[in-house]
């Protein structure tokens, strides 16, 4: 028998004050669920109707909703078939669990996907961003939205990275930190793994030498990018076979991470971008 989502009206049955999947949703601007915070339980959570179907037709395993009827009911035809619980209530009972009024209307939990293993993940794509020392929440889902617009096939942490499954980056990244596959590990790891198959590395920097384009005739590129203010460190410049600039107009000397990345991604090109407009 097919599965059906379980609509679950808390204005009939009340707020379960008893442990549940609504617990999932409680108190959201006082506790975190990124698994390196205290009481982290590393839940993925999504807002808004958009976001929300990226998160259903994404590889994480959906755990419940909480969301104002009008918003579940859109929702209807990526529900169909999933054995999840739906707990619908009005926009003031939604901000007493939530702990803040959520105008996107509905809310999705889910449980965190396998991580990808490395050396499949490089053997598929063609291009990556190696990303060093990205703790802004906004700029890495704004990175992960950038990846996957321009044919960006993978993004791989490096030290110092935030959590991209963070409920702020996935909500900049409009869901697509659901859809790029991400991999962490230390410079070593990440940088063997790259040059067994093949990839040039391509560093952004204002010590820059030649511009993003160059690069675009490698058959794998992989551009490296870091933090805002302090760039890429030394020891990610060194790795690198290039230094790679934007050239902008004298008196500006860099461009927001998310911004340079977007540049950069859109001159090296790739397969699944070719001949867009």
């Amino acid at each position: 028998m097919r599965p059906v989502v379980r609509i679950v009206d808390l204005g009939a049955v009340g707020v379960p004050a008893s442990p549940s999947l609504l617990d999932d949703f409680r108190d959201l601007s006082r506790a975190d669920r990124r698994p390196d915070r205290p009481g982290g339980r590393g839940l993925v959570l999504a807002e808004g109707t958009v976001v929300v179907r990226r998160l259903l037709a994404s590889p994480y395993p959906p755990r419940a909703l909480l969301g104002v009827p009008r918003r579940i009911d859109e929702l209807a035809a990526e529900l169909d078939g999933l054995d999840v619980p739906a707990f619908v209530t009005d926009a003031a009972t939604m901000a007493d669990v939530v702990g803040f009024h959520l105008n996107r209307g509905v809310l999705a939990s889910a449980d965190r996907a396998p991580v990808p293993d490395l050396g499949a993940l490089l053997a598929a794509a063609t291009r990556v961003a190696v990303l060093e020392g990205v703790n802004d929440h906004e700029n890495l889902g704004s990175l992960f939205r950038n990846a996957a617009a321009l044919g960006v096939d993978a993004v791989l942490l490096a030290p110092g990275c935030a959590d991209p499954l963070y409920r702020r980056s996935v909500r900049v990244s409009m869901g697509h930190v659901l859809r790029v596959p991400f991999v962490a590990g230390t410079w070593e790891e990440l940088v063997s793994a790259l040059r067994a198959h093949g990839y040039v590395l391509g560093a952004l920097t204002p010590a820059g030498d030649v511009g993003p384009a160059a690069l675009a005739d490698h058959p794998r590129v992989a551009l490296l990018l870091g933090a805002e203010g302090p760039g890429l460190s030394a020891e990610a410049l060194a790795l690198a076979d290039h230094r790679v600039r934007i050239t902008m107009v004298p008196g500006v000397d860099s461009l927001n991470v998310a911004t340079a990345g977007a540049v950069a991604f859109h001159a090296v090109g790739s397969p699944s971008t070719a001949g867009c407009g």
